[in-house]
């Protein structure tokens, strides 16, 4: 594998927001005195982010003005968290719920250092045309989360900040949390040990649009391929919504930075525009990265040659195995990944499956030869019933078999046909989760 630069031990970076004064102020120390022109708001914004730009470091830089439009559009988008059941849905822009629980996590005196946009969310914003298409929603608020009793707030400020959302004319005062967390919260996991202090709330959308609040005090491994390793701070662009009274222009709008857990922003960004897989150290990823790995193969990403494939698929299949070394295990897992990122694409269900048994067959060293046959049938098995589910061949729970009579066959009452009886193939449940799921 190609050798990148390793970033520090990444955890969420504190950073001081500026008033909307002290930022002017900033701007105008640097403002050379000979290059200063009244009105000359155009120039003046071109030179400081210049100056911004060089001042960055390699693992991050400033967004332009085109990357900035289509943050502020995803921000302002509503989006809508479906409730199971007869329970409304709420109608939910970004913006809001990240004031609404910024807040409220400060009122109860849990210190929120910044607020971040991740993963695919990041890389739309920064290459519209990533081919990594926009997906979730990852909003990670990063805050000082210092024991059980602060997850638990956490917790109950989200679920708390959904009846907020509740259409008018809803009676809010029977509504518990217990009940709203069964309605909206697809999934909730938390984190806590030596390395890693995190907890993740993830909200319904039934196109698997889903808004996923992460609170992170640390986290060992943000990222898994250099192309969802962006990270976008928003703290500028909230606060300029909050403080200023004209809308944003190319020539009016805030310093918004971006930045890349992977170490190289521009390396990880031309990764993304030339479709080019990479990463460092697969072998620390939960999972090793095989079921993205995949993913990415079938939209089209590549490797950079064929020896870093290799070496990269048997890192992965090594690591995969390892978490998740029970075969009902890795059903759960591989059913869980295709009902949540093929939304709005089943099609690609099957060329999915097909390229992960080829991966899995071509790169397992770690296996005996009957427990890789085991998950290899697997794979086949769920292959098999993404096309019964489209319809591509018949539904293999009732086969019909029609056979030709063998000649010595003179017997008037034998009949010319059977039906098989075929062990039904394991439905794709949904999986809903009513607590908080280990990581391990």
């Amino acid at each position: 594998m190609r050798e990148e630069p390793s970033p520090a031990p990444v955890t969420c970076s504190r950073s001081v927001l500026p008033s909307c004064s002290s930022s002017v102020t900033a701007e105008e120390e640097r403002w050379p005195d000979e290059e200063k022109k009244p009105g000359d708001l155009r120039a003046r914004h071109t030179f400081a982010m210049m100056m911004m730009a060089d001042e960055q470091p390699r693992g991050s830089s400033v967004l332009s003005w085109e990357q900035v439009q289509r943050l502020d559009s995803i921000l302002t988008e509503s989006i809508p968290i479906h409730g199971r059941g007869n329970f409304p849905t709420l109608q939910m822009k970004p913006r809001q719920i990240v004031r609404i629980v910024r807040s409220r996590m400060e009122e109860k005196r849990i210190r929120v250092r910044e607020v971040r946009l991740n993963g695919s969310a990041a890389s739309h914003v920064l290459h519209e045309d990533s081919g990594l298409g926009y997906k979730d929603l990852d909003l990670i608020f990063c805050a000082e989360l210092e024991g059980e009793r602060d997850f638990q707030t956490v917790k109950d400020i989200v679920l708390d900040c959904l009846l907020d959302f509740l259409p008018e004319g809803v009676n809010k005062e029977k509504i518990t949390a217990l009940t709203l967390k069964e309605a909206y919260v697809q999934k909730m996991v938390k984190v806590c040990n030596d390395s890693d202090r995190w907890s993740l709330i993830s909200l319904s959308n039934n196109r698997g649009k889903n808004v996923e609040l992460k609170f992170v005090d640390s986290l060992r491994r943000q990222f898994e391929f250099s192309v969802d390793s962006f990270q976008i701070q928003l703290d500028s662009l909230l606060l300029f919504h909050e403080c200023s009274a004209y809308a944003m222009s190319e020539t009016l709008h805030p310093t918004v930075v971006g930045e890349s857990m992977y170490g190289d922003f521009n390396a990880a960004l031309e990764h993304l525009r030339h479709k080019v897989i990479c990463t460092r150290s697969p072998e620390e990823i939960r999972g090793g990265g095989l079921l993205k790995y995949c993913h990415l193969l079938v939209r089209g990403f590549r490797p950079t040659s064929a020896s870093e494939m290799k070496s990269l698929q048997r890192y992965m299949c090594s690591r995969f195995f390892i978490d998740f070394p029970d075969i009902g295990e890795q059903q759960r897992k591989l059913e869980s990944y295709l009902q949540n990122h093929f939304v709005g694409h089943e099609e690609r269900k099957y060329d999915y499956l097909m390229t992960l048994h080829g991966v899995v067959n071509e790169s397992t060293v770690c296996l005996m030869g009957h427990e890789r046959r085991q998950t290899l049938s697997l794979i086949a098995m769920l292959a098999l019933q993404v096309l019964a589910e489209q319809n591509v061949i018949p539904n293999v729970a009732n086969v019909t078999c029609y056979y030709q009579p063998a000649p010595y066959v003179a017997d008037g009452n034998f009949a010319n046909y059977y039906v098989a009886r075929v062990q039904p193939i394991f439905p794709c449940h949904r999986h809903t989760y009513s607590t908080w799921l280990p990581c391990n």
